[in-house]
């Protein structure tokens, strides 16, 4: 473990016995940092997590600039909101949609996204009339989404400020698995939001096959990075506990999951070629190669198979 990185061991978040069971070790394929982690699971509740893991005064380590969510682009103000168009290309749209940032419909209010990165998805609810702030962890990104002229704040969620407004929607796209207190996180943003918020969030979903199959290899485990591995019956605990009730579970209708872990497991067992590169390069190469691959997809989406999930979930009031 490098000398800058220290660990804490931590039981689970949501107040189990402290008992839990070894599934794998696994390191840093993203960047080939130093280190091996512990993947365990609950046996009271099964959750799944990385124990012990980096303190979060030592994550930093582990998030280089160049990580991949840091490179949010930024959409321009000129981009127009295209005016309602018939059932039958809604449908359509409908069925072509890959359930990454699907959306419950709402008025526009205000929406708040967690880990905001550059700003794109926030310019984008802009233009469509919403009210928008944001909370990205990189100065870098940040800064740019600032230079946008967007209401965002650097650092960390669990050091942000209350706002100045509650809110309507808030949003996460695969930031809760990264979070060193979940619950603390959700209760938090269930102080931010009004009495009928919703909050909409996207996560790897360790219940896919994916997920056991390709273990160390897989393409979503991102460790350490990701201290939390949900499938949909413990992320729902976790968002009750946190305040939130889930409605509504989105599998993804990528391969992503499939690809990526195929081609990092074959690329640490020596394979170096083409077909290896292209299967570990396609997670964030693919662009609409995505709808090459949908009827696969959609398929394994309807049995919860694709390795991510989108999820809407209702604020509990106790107010």
């Amino acid at each position: 473990m490098p000398a800058q990185v220290s660990l804490e061991n931590k039981p689970c978040v949501l107040g189990c016995n402290g008992k839990d069971k070894l599934l794998f070790k696994g390191q840093d394929l993203l960047h080939d940092l130093p280190g091996e982690f512990n993947v365990v699971c609950c046996k009271e509740c099964g959750l799944i997590r990385t124990n012990p893991r980096p303190t979060p005064e030592s994550m930093g380590y582990y998030y280089p600039d160049d990580y991949g969510p840091y490179k949010g682009t930024v959409v321009s103000h000129n981009r127009k909101v295209r005016p309602r168009s018939s059932i039958l290309r809604r449908l359509g749209r409908r069925l072509l949609e890959l359930n990454i940032q699907r959306l419950p419909t709402l008025p526009a209010g205000d929406l708040l996204e967690i880990g905001c990165a550059s700003g794109a998805f926030l310019q984008y609810m802009e233009n469509k009339g919403w009210r928008v702030s944001g909370i990205e962890y990189s100065k870098t990104a940040s800064e740019n989404a600032r230079a946008a002229g967007l209401d965002v704040y650097t650092g960390a969620l669990e050091k942000a400020p209350d706002p100045d407004r509650h809110f309507d929607l808030i949003v996460g796209w695969m930031v809760l698995e990264h979070l060193h207190d979940p619950v603390a996180a959700l209760r938090k943003l269930h102080h931010w939001a009004n009495k009928d918020a919703h909050l909409v969030l996207s996560v790897p979903n360790a219940g896919s096959a994916d997920f056991m199959l390709f273990k160390k290899y897989g393409y979503a485990l991102h460790l350490p990075n990701h201290l939390y591995h949900f499938d949909p019956e413990t992320l729902s605990r976790v968002l009750r506990a946190g305040g939130w009730q889930l409605e509504k579970v989105h599998h993804q209708r990528l391969l992503s999951n499939w690809f990526g872990g195929l081609g990092q497991m074959l690329s640490s067992k020596g394979y170096a070629n083409s077909v290896v590169s292209w299967l570990k390069n396609y997670p964030s190469k693919a662009g609409k190669l995505h709808y090459l691959f949908l009827p696969l997809s959609m398929m394994l989406a309807l049995f919860g198979q694709t390795g991510r999930m989108t999820v809407w979930a209702k604020r509990i009031s106790n107010d």
